[in-house]
């Protein structure tokens, strides 16, 4: 027979939402047994963002027990996401797929050392039974700013391609490129290079439930979360030595059977994870109280060590960071966790006085205080109210009711003043969108890494 099926099956930006995994891991299973019975092709992928500390399996291990996931469900070739890649500490990335029994594959990432992990692959080239060569890039979101701090470096994914994609083109029957670039970016890539045939896709969290055809590049992605699961369909035809059809299908998995053994092994992961999480960061004789509208002694304790540590003039942090009042008692790593689960980091950015002025502004009006951002590393419900170190903001109220500021003023009393430059410490997630232009476009930006705010929130409960 000339003509032969391959199948390609994939996840992407899981994001550690292991309530789902269950059914991809039952999805898997089926037509895995289906392919291996009809002595088809097959091969499974990922395309990063599967690890997200968010979830505490995920921040009790590292990222390793993500790595156990992909193993039991049978993948065959994985690539990074920016969550693998700047929400864990150079080592921790360094070691994350030693155990892995399949291959990752990053050709734009580089160890800023002399060392480069042993399981850091270029390309790869996949050979089937019948001899079809099948070869995969793997890109992944060059977040340097991020990167370059925890030793790594992701270099410009269109000079990657020029480098490999003459002798892949040459030494391979078909390219898959597995990106974790973003839907854009991908249509791009797809305009430039006719060669390669598929590029599966994420990081921008959009569903092509039936895929599109970008020049003669098949383009696909399947959302967010696992609700559904990505397969591809390539026919080849061993006569004329080329692909004479490919197709991509999205299948949602919200109501599919869920996998026995995955919840079974998920619940022993949990178990393990809350071993961790219980270990005790201290003990506090009065509640914590959490309020998104307003300032209480913690997330004012958290703005001030936020100054401190950054070694900034001013702080702000909105109250919305914190997720949960915390009871009196002993306080575990588990309950930071809980109440601060984001993977953001600290920032310190260079800002005039006048733009301190038009940040606190934009900062107290309720299209920011109430916004339900989704995104950016925020896991929380609302923004809620901004909080501040260093300053004190003097408010007063429209006719209507609206507030606005009346005047900003140091710690010591006298008025900002709007040509001089201060250090304004504050979370990354306000660097990465618009939702604060002045601070997004500061020129200066210093980011710490890997510390995430809650490892800062361990130092402020201590002091509450």
């Amino acid at each position: 027979m000339s003509e032969e099926k391959i199948y390609f099956y994939y996840t992407n930006d899981l994001h550690s939402n292991f309530e789902q995994w269950p059914r991809v891991t039952a999805f898997l299973k089926e037509k895995q047994d289906l392919r291996k019975q009809n002595k088809e092709a097959y091969f499974t992928m990922d395309v990063g963002d599967h690890v997200d500390r968010s979830h505490p399996i995920t921040e009790a291990s590292s990222g390793l027990a993500n790595v156990e996931l992909l193993n039991e469900a049978g993948y065959d070739i994985v690539t990074i996401g920016n969550n693998e890649g700047i929400t864990l500490s150079h080592q921790e990335l360094y070691q994350l797929y030693d155990k892995a029994d399949f291959q990752v594959v990053c050709s734009n990432l580089f160890s800023m050392d002399e060392f480069t992990p042993f399981w850091l692959k270029r390309t790869h080239t996949f050979t089937t039974e019948s001899g079809i060569r099948i070869g995969v890039l793997g890109l992944t979101a060059p977040f340097n700013a991020f990167y370059n701090l925890l030793d790594w470096n992701v270099e410009n994914e269109f000079d990657i391609i020029e480098s490999y994609i003459e002798e892949l083109a040459r030494e391979t029957d078909m390219i898959i490129l597995l990106s974790h670039l973003g839907i854009s970016v991908d249509q791009e890539i797809s305009r430039r290079y006719p060669d390669i045939d598929v590029i599966i896709g994420g990081h921008t969290h959009h569903l092509l439930e039936e895929g599109e055809v970008v020049n003669q590049t098949l383009i696909t992605a399947a959302g967010k979360h696992c609700y559904y699961m990505g397969e591809v369909e390539v026919i080849w035809d061993h006569e004329k030595k080329q692909i004479i059809s490919k197709e991509a299908d999205a299948v949602s998995l919200i109501d599919s059977v869920k996998d026995l053994k995955t919840e079974e092994h998920l619940q022993q992961l949990l178990q393990q994870a809350n071993h961790y999480l219980d270990q005790v960061v201290a003990v506090v004789e009065e509640p914590l109280e959490v309020k998104w509208f307003g300032e209480t002694p913690i997330i004012q304790s958290l703005t001030k060590v936020l100054k401190r540590w950054t070694n900034a003039d001013i702080a702000m942090l909105n109250a919305g960071v914190l997720l949960d009042s915390l009871p009196a008692g002993a306080i575990t790593k588990g309950d930071l966790h809980r109440i601060c689960p984001h993977p953001i980091n600290p920032v310190l950015v260079d800002l005039r006085g006048d733009e301190i002025v038009e940040t606190v502004r934009a900062s107290l009006s309720t299209s920011f205080t109430e916004l339900k951002l989704k995104g950016f590393g925020f896991r929380g419900e609302i923004l809620g109210k901004m909080i501040f170190s260093g300053i004190r903001v003097e408010t007063a109220f429209h006719r209507n009711g609206d507030i606005y500021v009346k005047q900003v003023y140091t710690e010591n009393g006298y008025p900002i003043n709007p040509d001089k430059t201060y250090y304004v410490a504050t979370a990354d997630v306000f660097t990465l969108g618009q939702l604060l232009p002045e601070i997004a476009r500061s020129a200066k930006k210093q980011y710490f890494v890997p510390e995430f705010l809650r490892d800062l929130l361990a130092y402020a409960v201590k002091q509450s």
